[in-house]
């Protein structure tokens, strides 16, 4: 087991590895920007190094000095939590070229499953299930017609490299893909440093469904069930729950069984998510993550299994603790990303937070790391909390995720507490019948 491991993140992810760490008698080192200096996670981390000024480029990205500072500090391994280098091939393999361990799978995989490209055509020899559409980049306009032809419209265009909602668009006719396709591929290039770009078959309405894995070097590959991640806003995540409503047992068993073939073929290694679409009853791999998910803690607590901990131990070169068989999930849990935002045109807010009262009680979970009198930076991504609600059934979790929401304070800034009242209060999400347009189209209606 390591002695002392690096956190290369901030926030609530910073605070829960750091938490991890202490509980396997790991010393940890927080680095932190400028504008983090009196953040949650260094104040509790055993060591702290400032790396660099608020910019993400010149801190939190900046690898020469996250080295630098496990050099310094005698680190022996770097969490990256999840976001910024957490799916960086390069990164990961930069920390092995100076003998370091990268708590995540190793640097091919995350470059293989980086490019959307690649890994839809890795899964598809897997046996995994994929969306119709074209199997390398796209070559040019003619050849864009004539793969949206063949699958027929409407149609969607992606970056290869993309991701978070980033460089995609629906096209409906010939006319809209001729014009939108150097569109695609200038905003790929912006985004991600590459403007391949590939087609997909647009498909209208879908659930977002993912399977949550990890695998060790000893051989062991095991699944820990599904999240439902379909409550989405511009593609970013907002409710999610465990585990999906209304789903057929055996379909899930057996994409389960597909998902965990998949990995013993890879070889992989760590945690990782298969992302799929969900309609009329068919599964369609999108993408994997080769990380932390933001909402691993409904799986944690549906499972009683600590991923965060599994995944330093697996590092380590440990084995995973438990078997497929004594993997049991009990009840169902819904997390709620409270942001920094506001609730009707969500316009983020910074800000010093005055009173912070978290909500308690059986079942109730708060990830976070505000405090009362923290100064919420607008430097970065501005989420704040996730409430976690576990119950014995579906609608007992919605119960105490409501109650909790109306129990929770956050003053000083503006949140979007209200706006997960009001999707946890309508009859779609209780009748677990909405998709990932649901929120899009519902927003001024709720």
């Amino acid at each position: 087991m390591f002695d002392k491991v690096l956190i290369a993140n901030r926030g609530e992810i910073a605070v829960r590895i750091n938490r991890a760490c202490q509980e396997l008698g790991i010393s940890t080192v927080a680095i932190h920007s400028e504008a983090d200096v009196d953040s949650m996670h260094v104040r509790i981390a055993d060591e702290s190094v400032c790396i660099g000024p608020n910019p993400v480029n010149k801190s939190y990205l900046n690898t020469h000095s996250i080295i630098a500072a496990c050099e310094i500090t005698g680190a022996q391994a770097v969490h990256p939590g999840y976001g910024f280098l957490s799916e960086n091939s390069s990164f990961a393999k930069m920390l092995q070229d100076h003998k370091l361990t990268f708590i995540g799978p190793k640097h091919s995989h995350i470059e293989a499953m980086g490019d959307k490209i690649q890994a839809k055509k890795m899964m598809k020899e897997f046996g995994v299930p994929t969306v119709p559409g074209s199997d390398k980049a796209i070559e040019d306009k003619k050849d864009a017609i004539n793969i949206s032809k063949e699958i027929g419209f409407p149609v969607l265009i992606k970056a290869s490299a993309g991701g978070g909602g980033r460089g995609m668009k629906v096209v409906n006719d010939e006319k809209e893909l001729s014009e939108s396709l150097p569109i695609v591929k200038q905003e790929a290039l912006s985004f991600f440093g590459n403007d391949a770009v590939y087609i997909e078959k647009f498909i209208d309405s879908p659930r977002h469904i993912e399977v949550q894995v990890i695998c060790d070097t000893h051989g062991n590959f095991i699944h820990l069930h599904e999240r439902d991640c379909s409550v989405q806003r511009r593609n970013q995540k907002v409710v999610e729950e465990a585990l999906a409503p209304g789903i057929d047992e055996e379909k899930k068993e057996k994409l389960f069984s597909i998902c965990v073939k998949a990995m013993q073929n890879m070889g992989y290694l760590g945690l990782g998510t298969l992302e799929f679409l969900y309609e009329n009853g068919e599964f369609y791999f999108m993408e994997m993550n080769t990380r932390l998910q933001v909402e691993h803690p409904i799986t944690e607590m549906l499972t009683r299994i600590d991923l965060v901990r599994e995944q330093i131990c697996v590092a380590s070169g440990e084995k995973i603790f438990t078997t497929q068989e004594n993997v049991r999930p009990l009840g169902h849990s819904i997390e709620c990303r409270i942001n920094a935002e506001n609730s009707e045109d969500f316009k983020p807010s910074a800000g010093t937070i005055g009173l912070f009262h978290p909500p308690a009680g059986n079942g109730i979970r708060l990830d976070t790391f505000i405090y009362s009198g923290y100064k919420v930076p607008h430097y970065y991504d501005n989420l704040l909390a996730k409430l976690i609600a576990t119950g014995r059934t579906r609608n007992h979790a919605i119960k105490r995720a409501l109650r909790s929401l109306n129990e929770i304070v956050i003053d000083g800034i503006e949140t979007n507490i209200e706006l997960h009242k009001k999707i946890l209060s309508s009859n779609d999400f209780k009748n677990g019948s909405v998709s990932i347009n649901w929120l899009e189209n519902n927003i001024t209606s709720l």
